[in-house]
């Protein structure tokens, strides 16, 4: 038990550095695929399958079941994003410029550790921050009346339980706590002004702001069919929350108060990633994935205020997002192991609904990385990622969701550059064997 309370103690402590941080979304919609340095190098191809070891148990729990002893896992990512919008000269607000680089650097920490009770129990824990995002355009902008700023900051804590059912089955699941805090702000007219004083430079500003904790789940699979064959299947569920928090303006703005208090309702998305890995040489192996993300769960959330009125919606709309990967690695020698991997991202959002808050659209991931085993019990990771995103257009127009009777039309020019990197640690001696599953006699 004091092992099970040193590894608990170590998931605090990595939950601490996740509520310093802000997330940059870098995975479709406001989702950060960034938990793990090691599956990064590979693109996330074999997530689900084992790729990122100990930290693949945020795809999948079951991969704890591969992790021998009492090992912990940290990691984290340095997101670089370069986001620019910039209206047609045609555009009635053009004068006032475009957005500037919206994107704002951050570093986005996991933390990762499992204990192995015998041979057929292990028990792990993960803290990790799975949606996240942070716009911050100038403060006076050509699509004020869109979009100020935005963040969306999330704390997600797994403890899991592993079960080795035989020598080519393995099964897992646990229970996840959630915090959800979202902050959006946009332009609202001069108080007692015309509705288009919205788009003036120093015009006031509305803010949303809304958090709660929610609980989900995670579950998974994986199956070994033949030596050097692992398939892994791991889901992560839908988890509601019900925001609370407040709607704030400038008295008159929008209405007679300035400041009145809300609830809505909104869920993040279920999750489903499948993996293989295939051992092709004893230096040489090859991974597989796929994700799907059930982004259209969010529909538009409703803005509740008092009397239960709604005060204002938040209209997403989103359609599924998926993800395909392929990466291979090559074990140069007993210290490294080199690694690359390319991704196609299918975002959830097109320019139907594309917004000015995310401007986000299909990409292209391509990814390098490395290992370096220092000694029985530690080991380093290092991974690099440039995202290249499609060709990508706002058209706010009459039909649009977001459309407040004024048109927006820009182009969007962005890249994203991620740098990550982790150390893996095995606390236990790796050459004492570890306990077997008593054997239950009849007498």
């Amino acid at each position: 038990m004091g092992r099970l309370t040193r590894s608990l103690s170590l998931a605090a402590v990595s939950l601490a550095a996740l509520i310093a941080a802000q997330g940059g979304a870098q995975a479709g919609a406001f989702a950060l695929r960034e938990q793990s340095a090691t599956a990064q190098g590979y693109s996330f191809a074999g997530a689900a399958s084992g790729s990122g070891y100990l930290s693949s148990m945020f795809w999948n729990p079951a991969v704890i079941t591969m992790a021998p002893g009492w090992q912990s896992e940290w990691h984290a990512s340095a997101i670089i994003p370069r986001v620019d919008i910039n209206p047609l000269p045609s555009m009635p607000t053009f004068v006032f410029g475009g957005s500037g680089d919206i994107g704002e650097d951050a570093v986005v920490p996991a933390g990762y550790s499992s204990y192995q009770i015998n041979d057929m129990l292990w028990l792990g824990v993960s803290s990790t921050t799975p949606y996240g995002l942070v716009t911050d355009p100038r403060q006076n902008w050509s699509g004020q009346l869109y979009s100020r700023s935005s963040r969306i900051f999330s704390v997600n804590v797994n403890p899991v339980l592993g079960v080795k059912v035989n020598d080519w089955l393995s099964v897992a699941v646990g229970p996840s706590l959630q915090y959800f805090d979202i902050r959006l702000k946009r332009a609202v007219p001069f108080p007692g002004g015309p509705a288009t004083s919205a788009v003036l430079p120093g015009a006031p500003s509305a803010i949303l702001d809304g958090d709660d904790v929610g609980f989900g789940f995670t579950a998974g699979v994986t199956i070994t069919p033949f030596a050097g064959t692992t398939i892994g299947v791991g889901y992560r569920s839908q988890v509601e929350h019900e925001l609370e928090g407040n709607l704030s303006a400038p008295f008159g703005s929008i209405g007679p108060f300035a400041r009145v208090p809300i609830t809505a309702k909104l869920k993040t998305p279920d999750q489903l990633t499948v993996g293989l890995s295939q051992v092709i040489t004893p230096n040489i192996t090859v991974h597989a994935g796929f994700e799907w993300t059930n982004w259209s769960v969010l529909k538009t959330p409703l803005v509740i205020g008092p009397g239960g009125v709604a005060v204002t919606d938040i209209p997403l709309n989103y359609e599924d997002g998926f993800f395909y990967s392929l990466g291979a690695d090559y074990r140069l020698n007993e210290q490294w192991t080199l690694r690359a991997g390319v991704a196609y991202e299918e975002s959830p959002i097109d320019t139907e609904i594309r917004s000015t808050r995310l401007p986000d659209n299909d990409r292209i991931w391509a990814s390098i990385g490395a290992s370096y085993q220092w000694n029985d019990r530690v080991s380093f990771d290092l991974a690099y990622t440039h995202i290249f995103a499609k060709e990508t257009d706002i058209r706010i127009l009459p039909g649009h969701q977001d459309y407040a009777g004024l048109p927006y039309v820009a182009d969007v020019d962005s890249d994203v550059d991620i740098v990550s990197a982790a150390i893996r640690y095995r606390w236990d001696d790796p050459k004492v064997a570890i306990p077997a599953v008593p054997l239950v006699r009849k007498y």
